[in-house]
């Protein structure tokens, strides 16, 4: 079976700003009509080529993840990996696009496709789009491995990629076989994937407005902690610095627990108290739920008791 690969018109803009910046871990490719994008699995490769006349592949990525997401909430989970200088301009550019008023401060949805280990060809290097590319071609368009000119193209963008930084690009990318690449996860990425597979709740609160949750890491990624779904609960602002700070925990079998210090520094936490011993609200997937590690350590390394 074969691997995917899409290749994809991009914002000069986008591509630009973006390759200016050193070290990025993901970027955003965003679409400003909201639309969905099913075309690749994680762990294909997404492309992307300038406006024509320059048609030409100048860089891509591992395709992680899509969903549709509020401007507002885009750029507070990737910031300058959207391609933008401020968030003010990334609106801008969705106006434009959407034919809107420059001045138009909605919160319009975009299209996410998240991609991990990016990178940005030179000049030189650049890859001419293939023969059966199409003039008349907006957004994108899919070729796969077990073709021969999605072979050739897999083929030149390992001989590039084989000039970059092992850091960047993982060996299984580089020559052979076509496979899959296991997408490495950066924080704006774990923040979207994390909504997601709490249905945008709170698991304690049921809270659903999304500019009051995050995704909070169990053990944090400066500590050990990996930018996994089974490392992350999605967690009202409040309950979230509570959880970071240990006055309250999830225990292995997934009980909300409240510490009694916050009764006791604070005289507070009524509100918490009242929250305290109750299940969470997990996922069905029972891949997708916490892990019973992970949380062990929550409760013996950062939990105040």
């Amino acid at each position: 079976m074969g691997v995917k690969l899409v290749v994809a018109v991009t914002d000069t803009d986008w591509f630009e700003t973006l390759r200016r910046q050193p070290g990025l871990e993901e970027v955003n490719f965003w679409s400003p009509s909201g639309s969905s994008f099913r075309a690749l699995e994680p762990g294909e490769l997404f492309l992307f080529k300038l406006h024509a006349p320059r048609n030409f592949i100048v860089g891509g990525g591992v395709f992680a993840y899509a969903n549709t997401l509020p401007c507002s909430l885009a750029w507070e989970a990737f910031g300058l990996a959207n391609g933008a200088s401020t968030a003010v301009e990334m609106r801008q550019r969705i106006a434009k696009y959407r034919r809107k008023d420059p001045a138009d401060r909605s919160d319009f949805p975009v299209g996410c496709r998240i991609l991990t280990q990016p990178f940005f060809l030179a000049e030189h290097e650049w890859i001419p789009v293939p023969p059966s590319w199409s003039p008349n071609i907006v957004t994108f368009k899919t070729y796969d491995t077990e073709e021969a000119e999605g072979r050739h193209l897999w083929d030149l963008v390992g001989e590039r990629w084989s000039t970059l930084s092992p850091t960047v690009v993982p060996e299984a990318a580089r020559f052979g076989t076509p496979q899959l690449i296991r997408p490495r996860l950066g924080q704006g990425a774990f923040r979207i994937l994390v909504t997601d597979i709490y249905d945008r709740r709170c698991v304690i609160t049921q809270e659903r407005t999304l500019p009051a949750l995050e995704a909070a890491h169990i053990r944090p990624y400066g500590e050990g902690g990996e930018h996994e779904a089974r490392n992350g609960l999605l967690l009202r602002r409040d309950i979230h610095s509570l959880f970071d700070a240990g006055y309250v925990t999830v225990t292995p079998d997934l009980r909300f627990e409240v510490s009694r210090r916050i009764r006791e520094e604070f005289d507070n936490g009524r509100h918490y108290y009242a929250l305290h011993g109750q299940h969470i609200r997990a996922p069905h997937d029972l891949s997708k739920r916490p892990d019973a590690d992970v949380l062990s350590w929550h409760n013996e390394h950062r939990f105040r008791g």
